[in-house]
């Protein structure tokens, strides 16, 4: 699997979180993907681009368009130095929140990709890695 392009973006504040969504609409009509496809995609980056702001303080999304044989996809990657999970199982449980949202950031984001990572470490920061494959 091989990256043929990258990019990062900060993602600090509602604004940035907007241009995430615009970023990876863009990255996956690039990439000719199904408009389901393209929902998921947008929808996974925008939850997760929430979390790097409010439980994160902020970070930075990067991107890769990867090929792999016949195949292409995206991989992002949401990376803050925030306070880390410390409980990673109760924070993959759906309806589990410490804040006031939802609790379907993670888990919902995790049904919407072909693959999904999270490295956190508390006191040191999170990064989830999500990727879609066309």
């Amino acid at each position: 699997m091989t990256p043929t392009s990258s990019g990062a973006m900060p993602v600090r504040n509602e604004q940035d979180i907007v241009v995430s969504r615009q970023t990876v609409r863009k990255l996956t009509q690039e990439l000719k993907f199904s408009i389901v496809d393209q929902t998921k995609m947008i929808t996974a980056a925008s939850e997760l681009s929430r979390n790097t702001v409010v439980y994160g303080g902020g970070g930075e999304m990067r991107w890769e368009i990867l090929s792999d044989g016949l195949r292409s996809g995206l991989r992002l990657h949401f990376e803050d130095k925030g306070p880390g999970i410390p409980d990673m199982e109760k924070a993959m449980t759906d309806g589990w929140t410490s804040g006031g949202g939802l609790g379907m950031g993670l888990t919902g984001s995790k049904r919407l990709v072909n693959e999904f990572e999270v490295r956190t470490a508390v006191g040191e920061g999170t990064c989830v890695t999500i990727t879609r494959w066309k």
